[in-house]
């Protein structure tokens, strides 16, 4: 006879299937940016053109711009940053509010702020700023044009002009009523 096993307390009902082995515990992914990639975030507002894509045509929007590929014709984009990056191609003309160029761009570029071109950047083109900044290493081949911002003298002195006109058009036409 063969001796059998009787557990001490009462059988439970395994189900059929492996049990999953134990995960260890991790924490859950964090979204903020640390200090090593806070630079290299991509704000919320800001579409990208990626490596293996190449766009021909007008680019126009209200958000900033990444490209990492090829485009070629005219990129408008007021208000905004337009980034140029390290495997970007562009030959366009470029109108933004600040131009950073770590890629090639063959083309005149306008910025109402600033135009800053990297160590590793290439500018083929004229450049309109207020403000220009070429580092060591860079190319740069073409004219520029640094345009002064006055920011808010000339806002006082449109509203200057503008209160002035209307205090000295008032009597005018009270005198030309008058004569009527």
């Amino acid at each position: 006879m063969s001796a059998m096993w009787k557990p001490s307390h009462p059988a439970t009902i395994t189900p059929s299937a492996p049990a999953e082995p134990a995960r260890p515990a991790t924490s859950s992914p964090s979204f903020e940016p640390t200090a090593a990639n806070r630079a290299t975030a991509v704000p919320a507002d800001q579409a990208t053109i990626g490596k293996g894509l190449f766009v021909k045509g007008e680019i126009g929007g209200s958000e900033s711009l990444f490209i990492d590929g090829k485009v070629e014709g005219s990129i408008n984009l007021p208000g905004n940053r337009v980034t140029v990056g390290r495997n970007g191609q562009v030959a366009a003309t470029i109108a933004a509010r600040e131009i950073v160029v770590l890629g090639k761009v063959r083309g005149n570029v306008s910025a109402s702020d600033r135009v800053d071109i990297r160590a590793e950047g290439a500018l083929t083109g004229d450049v309109s700023a207020a403000r220009i900044s070429i580092e060591d290493g860079a190319f740069f081949k073409g004219g520029i044009d640094i345009r002064k911002v006055e920011g808010a003298k000339a806002a006082a002195a449109v509203q200057t002009s503008a209160s002035t006109n209307a205090q000295t058009s008032a009597p005018t036409n009270a005198e030309a009523a008058k004569n009527l």
